[in-house]
C-alpha cells in the first residue's frame, strides 16, 4: 500500500469516528433536552397544584370569617321549617289525599324495563289537560318536499314578470268599472 492509500483510509477512520461522536453527543444532547421539558412539566403541575391550594386555602379562610360575621354582625342563620309553613296543620295538609278535579302530580320520566331487558313498545303521547291523544303535527303536515315546492313556486309565482303584468291589467279593469 502506498502513503496516500493510507492517508485517505486514516482519513476515513477519522470522519467515521467523527461522526460517530457527533451522534453520540446529538442523543445525548436530546435525552437532556427531554430531562428539561419533563422538569418543566412538572413545575408547571406543581404551580398549578400550589395555585389550587391557595385558593382553595383562601377560599376555607373566607368561610370562617363569613361564618364570624354571621355570628357576630349580620345575625344570619340557616331558614327554619316556619318561615316556609305556618305550623303542623299546614305540614299536615302537604300530605292530605287530592281533590277529584286536582291536577296530577309532576313526575319524573324514567324508562320502565322488563324482567328480560328489553324496553316496552313506546305508549300514545295523551294531552296533559284532556287525556285524548295526541296528534303530532309533523304526522298531519305535509312531506317536506311538497313544502319546499309550494314555497318555491310561490316564489317564481312573485317574481314573474307575467303576474304583475296581469295583476296591473286587472286593477286597472277594476277601476274603470
Amino acid at each position: 500500500m502506498t502513503g496516500s492509500r493510507l492517508r485517505q483510509i486514516g482519513w476515513l477512520v477519522a470522519l467515521a469516528a467523527c461522526l460517530c461522536l457527533f451522534l453520540a453527543l446529538s442523543f445525548q444532547v436530546h435525552a437532556v433536552k427531554s430531562e428539561v421539558l419533563l422538569a418543566e412539566r412538572q413545575v408547571i403541575a406543581l404551580k398549578r397544584e400550589t395555585l389550587m391550594l391557595e385558593t382553595e386555602f383562601q377560599a376555607r379562610a373566607n368561610q370562617r370569617q363569613l361564618a364570624e360575621w354571621n355570628a357576630v354582625e349580620f345575625g344570619y342563620l340557616a331558614p327554619r321549617a316556619d318561615q316556609f309553613l305556618e305550623g303542623e296543620m299546614q305540614l299536615a295538609a302537604l300530605g292530605a289525599a287530592r281533590g277529584p278535579a286536582a291536577p296530577n302530580p309532576i313526575r319524573f320520566a324514567r324508562a320502565e324495563v322488563s324482567a328480560d331487558g328489553a324496553a316496552p313498545e313506546p305508549r300514545a303521547m295523551v294531552s296533559p289537560v284532556t287525556g285524548r291523544p295526541v296528534t303530532l303535527a309533523a304526522a298531519s303536515a305535509p312531506s317536506t318536499a311538497d313544502t319546499v315546492a309550494e314555497a318555491f313556486g310561490e316564489l317564481l309565482a312573485e317574481a314573474s314578470p307575467v303576474r304583475s303584468a296581469n295583476a296591473r291589467t286587472m286593477m286597472s279593469a277594476e277601476a274603470a268599472e
